[in-house]
């Protein structure tokens, strides 16, 4: 009759509160709650919530991706190029081919070799850096492409900031396809107990290839996010945020073993990296102490799941 609550279900918005109740008091004269600064940090977490939604999948999946931060890199770079070149239609569809092939590597190589995604997609992360340096040699590719910029990060639809948009999009696409879909009810099977899965049919091969390779697409589309956004690409795009990815996929409830995924947690535990980074900012903290706070938060949502895992 009574459902047990869990302290996980509800610490990522408690926290989320918590956290936007003191830096609202605390720097209630600077503006830290004003439309256009929240707005603004909606738009600077996008490219990582982004991320973060397609590294739940995986996570769910009893997997994690380590070169997002470097596909990151290489889709922007890749993109840009070709906007140079070619078509804007073009330039998408190579930026997301990047992404989905490097999933589809680490997937594969993960399965069929019988390694852990960790060491795979380690060793991809050194890769696919390499390729991103190499490509350019070092040097930014600016993106002059109006439309392009528009769409991915720079332009409004009736006053609303693309990027708020795309959040909204991956958003309720991420929980639906998790949540209330068959695929998103294998995922989580596949993470809870795999050799269970396999025995009611579950192609546990195929899911974990497939939450890779949604990994890296939503890792590329962070990388035309940033391009849009900044209007140019370089190669150290998303190398600063891994961390921040995994932590806010962790403070959002999704856990490291797998089997249990909560992709609206990840989203507000984006927003909450957000504020914290936003809000030390505005008190005068430096990018050290922002970095810091980073990994204090990550200690104690690893703390929490792996005390929630013993229970």
């Amino acid at each position: 009759m009574f459902r047990t609550i869990h302290l996980r279900d509800y610490v990522v918005y408690l926290g989320f509160f918590a956290i936007l109740l003191f830096f609202t008091v605390m720097l209630w004269d600077r503006g830290f709650v004003s439309p256009d600064n929240l707005m603004s940090i909606v738009r600077q977490t996008t490219p990582v919530t982004i991320m973060a939604i397609g590294m739940t999948f995986a996570m769910s999946a009893g997997e994690i991706d380590l070169s997002v931060g470097s596909i990151v890199a290489l889709a922007a770079l890749v993109a840009a190029l070709l906007l140079r070149d070619s078509t804007m239609p073009v330039a998408i569809a190579g930026g997301l081919v990047v992404g989905l092939v490097i999933g589809a590597i680490n997937g594969v190589l993960t399965v069929r070799l019988r390694l852990p995604s960790l060491l795979v997609t380690l060793g991809t992360l050194g890769i696919v850096s390499g390729l991103a340096r190499s490509l350019t040699d070092l040097q930014a590719v600016p993106v002059q492409n109006d439309t392009f910029t528009g769409v991915f990060g720079s332009g409004s639809i009736g006053g609303v900031s693309s990027l708020f948009i795309w959040t909204c999009l991956a958003l309720i696409i991420g929980h639906c396809a998790l949540h209330n879909t068959i695929f998103g009810r294998h995922v989580l099977a596949t993470g809870g107990e795999r050799s269970a899965a396999s025995s009611q049919g579950i192609s546990t091969d195929r899911i974990k290839v497939l939450t890779l390779m949604i990994s890296g697409g939503t890792a590329a589309i962070a990388g035309l996010l940033y391009a849009g956004r900044l209007h140019g690409a370089r190669y150290t795009l998303g190398e600063a945020d891994l961390l921040t990815v995994i932590a806010a996929v962790v403070i959002g409830g999704t856990s490291l073993f797998g089997g249990r995924g909560n992709v609206i947690g990840s989203v507000i535990g984006s927003l909450i990296l957000g504020m914290l980074n936003n809000g030390l900012i505005l008190m005068g903290f430096s990018v050290s102490d922002q970095m810091m706070a980073r990994g204090v938060i990550l200690i104690l949502a690893v703390a929490l799941s792996l005390r929630e895992a013993r229970t």
